[in-house]
């Protein structure tokens, strides 16, 4: 135990004693933490922060280390006469931000940032340079702490040994917690309360402190907020008649412990403050005792509350704290308002690393050159990313590397939040095999159609994610390999070619320059890929998946016309009959009779004999199947498909956006919004197919292939190659192959690169040699097979991440729950692609699924997509008013035009790649792609490396400097290199969801 003691005590309503605070006690000034420069009129360091540098210790390179130490809970207990006794009071409490027990005394106040007066900061100050301070006292009672402090004063003379004994009788006082109830706890009391007619005081506070936690502490359901190993530090702070000076301890205990009834919740305290003294000025120590909870909720103070050695560094570590706060002036705002806590607090090490810094320092910091702010890394460099100068070398690692983590890629999944993201992700990828598969069909004559994309999607995704390095990546086939696929197609037939041969070889020729890519490890370019690239492609797929579902729905209302020519006045007008043919044979018309007497589900058809046939009592669909024919102006009458499938398409589109948000609205408990977010997309499907059956409109429904059969006869599951071309087209598929190979490794690439960005916070490590190898093993497979080609979809695996990101479950009140990472398995993704795969024999339970039920998941999907990007986000300035523009931090640094130039060319680089994708010249679109890299270099010709810092990621070979006579711009403040991640902190991981 250390003990620091000084005589003399602070008066509290002297103005003697702050002389330096003179002016500012009287006035109502707001702090707020901000880094500050130090005295313009010294060069060397404050003293404070050299101290405190000192016994922080470390270096900077261990800045992103957590913290060692607990978090804090801190409550504050005020002493109030109650008749002719005296009671404690539980008037506030502390995790990360403020509550205060609001007036009626029956309920916390909301979360906010705590405001202080500057004056109680100082007053504060000296009271820990005047009152009594044990370290490392080691005890386990409160009592005992008591009777240590007062021993202690009395024999230094700060305290009469008569005042011993009343200074105990009112510590030991058991105080009253304001206790959290249930709703039906509360409504009994308020039935209880209205029966007696007024409410019965509690005469529990009158009796001495239990050295053990009561049953109330113990049930407690506030606890259940506060995170696992969390401590206590307990503020006493009152005035009573008997003393003529304050009475002042600070203790830290060597052990955390529980002090019986103390808090109202039974954790072990680490910290007490206690203030007792005579009468002051109106609330003068309860800004004490918020001053002194503020400051040991700050984390870098909590650094040095855990490690000080004596009273000095105590006071260092406060006069650190003065010197980064910023001064609100009291009549530019109202003390009174509540600040509402921020979404996301900046971190404590950066504060403790411009502490190091400076303390490195006896002078103002450098000037740093604007292009250089982010001179060293690379946003896409990594482990997974480094030369290896080896023939699969980097495939090697990758495999080594995975390895290790295979079999936890299983158990990692037992969590029912796997559950919610296999039914998602399961009717996306169905939809997306049937949509493609659809198309595909088309475009090939049925070569490859729904069940050929069904069956390539099973094989393909399932060996994806059980072998690849990024088990998360979904794979699907893309829109640009359809139009391949189209081309390649018109090409044979009108060579007389053998289409399945043909791709075959060009199939084998992708497979074999990919594996090339993989040995000399060309992933490494992945590098180049900056968010102008990476935004480019993501805006294109997703506005064509936009593009196809508002189409598909177009197309619906063409096939299921709006009745304009109806007209209900004249519905007494309307008639359709069914007549019958001139049929010869009676014997086909006795077996068609029979069958559809049979198949009838209402026996609405009355046979009196063989020849004989009602025809007026016959369905539309028994007239037509019997040869029927139908007379009348209202035979042509279509219901209303076309409205419905409208309510279907937008009413899933805002369920999904809807239920998703909910997570983050106030109502209902965080586990039920939980679960309705992440089972938002099952509960919006049931919904609307609820509605459909209960309309009973007939809109299109999923349709999946019944049989396992090609979907065309002609061909078989195995392409055999040789035979049906000339020899010399098997050397000329190479050309073709080279497109084909620049196309998939783009899009692999990309998505990858998203995939693995470090705001997912993936701790497995990635794999893009490894991915890129399956890719090209799983191109051999399905070319043999005659099925369509795969690589990872951007939008559904994102969607994928998107449901198995994890956030704490316990956070202080006001605070944001923080994001964790992803829930890194293999399990989810495998499982995915056997249900794709089986999901031919579940067509009698899928067929009641309405498609634009599912055009309004892709609609969703790619909207998202799109409202992530920073790209639509600047797209958005170019309609606003200077004065209306949100106060984005690229703003701050780039000049408006530019961010306008910049916005423009990345938007006629989507404009060319869109026709080059809709028109003859498709084929040509890899090249594209690839040339999005070379235009985001010679950008750096138009914009400055500071410019593209802020707008885009710096490409390789950034450290290139301008020449010295060139004049220096604006000195960077160490605050704004870390506005990039603030920018993060703000949105929150970045899901740049795209559609492929």
């Amino acid at each position: 135990m250390r003990l620091e003691e000084n005589e003399g005590f602070l008066s509290l309503g002297d103005d003697s004693n702050c002389g330096r605070s003179e002016g500012l006690r009287s006035r109502n000034s707001i702090i707020i933490s901000q880094a500050t420069n130090r005295s313009i009129f010294s060069s060397r360091i404050s003293p404070a922060a050299k101290k405190v540098g000192f016994m922080l210790g470390g270096d900077e390179e261990e800045f992103d280390e957590e913290m060692d130490h607990p978090l804090l809970f801190t409550q504050l207990n005020e002493l109030f006469i109650v008749g002719e006794d005296v009671e404690w009071k539980e008037t506030a409490r502390w995790m990360k931000f403020e509550e205060k027990v609001e007036d009626g005394g029956e309920r916390w106040s909301k979360p906010h940032v705590t405001t202080l007066s500057l004056h109680s900061l100082f007053e504060l100050r000296t009271c820990i340079e005047k009152g009594t301070i044990l370290l490392d006292f080691e005890t386990s009672s409160f009592k005992h702490i008591i009777e240590t402090v007062t021993s202690l004063q009395i024999a230094n003379n700060a305290l009469k040994p008569e005042l011993k004994e009343k200074i105990m009788h009112i510590l030991l006082r058991r105080p009253l917690h304001l206790t959290k109830k249930s709703r039906g706890r509360m409504a009994a009391d308020v039935g209880k309360n209205c029966c007696r007619g007024k409410t019965v005081l509690s005469k529990t506070t009158m009796t001495e402190l239990s050295e053990r936690p009561l049953k109330e502490q113990l049930k407690n359901r506030f606890k259940k907020k506060i995170p696992k190993g969390t401590e206590v530090s307990n503020i006493l702070v009152g005035e009573v008649d008997f003393l003529d000076k304050p009475f002042i301890a600070f203790v830290r205990l060597q052990e955390a412990v529980i002090l019986g009834a103390l808090t109202e919740v039974a954790l072990p305290s680490r910290f007490l403050f206690i203030l007792l003294g005579p009468k002051a000025k109106l609330r003068a120590y309860h800004e004490i005792g918020r001053a002194i909870a503020t400051l040991i909720t700050d984390e870098l103070f909590q650094c040095i509350a855990h490690k000080a050695m004596n009273k000095d560094e105590l006071v260092a570590g406060i006069d650190e704290f003065l010197d980064e706060l910023t001064v609100l002036p009291p009549g530019k705002w109202d003390p009174t308002v509540r600040i509402q806590p921020p979404k996301f607090l900046p971190s404590p090490q950066k504060r403790k690393a411009m502490l190091f810094r400076e303390s490195k320092s006896h002078c103002n910091r450098s000037l740093q050159h604007p292009d250089e702010r982010l001179a060293h890394g690379h946003p896409h460099e990594s482990e997974e990313l480094k030369r290896t100068g080896r023939l699969f070398g980097g495939l090697v690692n990758d495999i080594q590397r995975k390895a290790r983590w295979f079999w936890s890629d299983f158990y990692d999944a037992l969590n029912i939040q796997c559950l919610s993201a296999i039914l998602f992700i399961y009717l996306a990828t169905v939809t997306n095999a049937i949509t493609f598969g659809g198309m595909l069909g088309e475009a090939t004559d049925n070569m490859q159609g729904v069940l050929e994309s069904f069956l390539g999607t099973a094989i393909a995704g399932a060996a994806f994610c059980l072998f690849s390095g990024q088990p998360l990546a979904i794979l699907s086939s893309t829109g640009p390999v359809l139009v391949f696929e189209r081309l390649l197609f018109n090409f044979s037939r009108d060579h007389a070619l053998n289409y399945l041969e043909f791709r075959l070889w060009i199939g084998l020729w992708v497979a074999f320059f990919c594996l090339i890519l993989v040995a000399t490890e060309a992933s490494y370019l992945v590098q180049y890929f900056t968010r102008f690239t990476e935004e480019g492609f993501c805006a294109l797929i997703s506005c064509i998946f936009i593009y196809d579902a508002c189409k598909k729905m177009i197309n619906l209302m063409d096939y299921f016309p709006i009745n304009w020519e109806y007209i209900i006045n004249n519905v007494t007008l309307y008639r359709c009959a069914c007549t019958s043919p001139n049929i010869g044979n009676h014997s086909v018309l006795n077996e068609s009779m029979t069958e559809v007497y049979n198949s009838s589900a209402n026996s609405s058809i009355i046979m009196m004999h063989q020849e004989f046939v009602n025809w007026s009592q016959l369905t539309k669909k028994e007239c037509l199947k019997l040869g029927g024919h139908l007379e009348g102006n209202s035979c042509n009458y279509v219901p209303d498909v076309t409205l419905m499938s409208l309510i279907l398409f937008f009413g899933t589109f805002v369920c999904c956006t809807s239920l998703k948000h909910f997570k983050a609205s106030r109502y209902f408990p965080a586990s039920v919004r939980k679960l309705v977010s992440d089972f938002a997309i099952i509960m919006a499907i049931l919904i609307f197919c609820g509605i459909d059956a209960f309309c009973g409109l007939e809109t299109p429904k999923l349709i999946v292939p019944s049989e396992f059969k090609p979907t065309n006869p002609s061909r078989g599951w195995i392409v055999f190659p040789f035979g049906g071309n000339p020899w010399w087209m098997y050397l000329a598929a190479g050309v073709p192959a080279i497109l084909v190979t620049i196309l998939l490794f783009m899009d692999q690439q990309i998505t990858a690169v998203i995939l693995n960005r470090k705001e997912f916070k993936l701790q497995k490590g990635a794999g893009f040699h490894l991915d890129f190898f399956c890719v090209a093993v799983l191109i051999i497979v399905t070319s043999l097979m005659g099925l369509p080609w795969y690589v990872s979809a951007t939008v559904i695996s994102l969607a994928h991440m998107d449901s198995l990101k994890m956030e704490t479950t316990k956070s202080a009140p006001g605070e944001q729950p923080k994001f964790l990472g992803i829930r890194e398995q293999r399990v989810t993704g495998l499982l995915v692609f056997i249900l794709t795969g089986i999901s031919v024999f579940l067509s009698p339970i899928l067929k009641y699924i309405p498609m634009p039920v599912l055009y309004g998941i892709f609609l969703y999907m790619g909207v998202t997509a799109l409202g992530s990007l920073q790209f639509m986000e600047r797209l958005q300035l170019l309609l606003m008013p200077a004065k209306h523009q949100p106060d984005l931090i690229y703003l701050r640094h780039v000049p408006l035009r530019r961010v306008h130039l910049f916005t423009f060319i990345q938007l006629l680089c989507l404009v060319v790649l869109w026709i080059l994708k809709s028109t003859v010249a498709a084929i040509i679109f890899p090249l594209m792609l690839l040339a999005l890299v070379g235009i985001r270099k010679a950008l750096e010709c138009i914009f400055s490396l500071y410019d593209l810092s802020w707008l885009d990621d710096i490409m390789p070979e950034k450290e290139r400097k301008e020449e010295e006579d060139e004049p220096k711009k604006q000195e960077i403040d160490t605050s704004d290199s870390e506005d990039s991640e603030l920018m993060y902190q703000e949105k929150g991981p970045e899901i740049n969801i795209s559609v492929n």
